[in-house]
């Protein structure tokens, strides 16, 4: 292959598979040597989100704190709820220099969602936990719970939520 990946080459070269209950396609990368309490020492993956409907990083939340590192595609908007009630949206893509990230630390216990930026067709991008993720560690965010608790973000919590 010449060029730009395509996101269906993506998919295939790292045999991407659905996010349980989250949306869209990952592959975990990476996961360090198990510690005392069971947990990896640290856990790594990657993933692509399109801009097809219904194609979205569900907002969730986590005990520990997230990286995530764009790599390819369009910006990824990443809705951002804090525990002291402030909501902002963070831009992981390649424009460093206008305010984008290629790698942003989501605090402990912020709820997160994300989706391909306006116009965008795909992102790629990675997530790294350290300790590692543990599926026990997700908590899936509920529409009616979060608009209430930030209504000036209802909108995007809305489309950023699954039943």
């Amino acid at each position: 292959m010449t060029g730009a990946p395509t996101a269906e080459d993506l998919i295939a070269h790292y045999a991407l598979e659905p996010i349980p209950r989250e949306g869209g396609l990952f592959r975990r990368t990476w996961a360090g040597p198990e510690r005392p309490d069971g947990r990896p020492a640290g856990t790594a993956i990657v993933a692509l989100l399109t801009a097809r409907p219904g194609d979205f990083s569900a907002l969730h939340r986590l005990p520990g704190d997230e990286i995530w590192h764009f790599y390819l595609g369009d910006p990824l908007d990443l809705l951002l709820l804090a525990p002291d009630g402030s909501a902002r949206t963070a831009v992981l893509g390649p424009d460093v220099l206008g305010g984008q990230h290629v790698q942003f630390t989501v605090p402990a216990g912020t709820w997160m969602g994300g989706r391909v930026a306006a116009g965008g067709a795909w992102s790629f991008f990675g997530c790294t936990m350290a300790p590692g993720f543990t599926y026990g560690d997700y908590e899936h965010g509920d529409a009616a719970v979060l608009t209430a608790r930030y209504p000036a973000a209802a909108d995007r919590i809305v489309a950023l939520c699954r039943a």
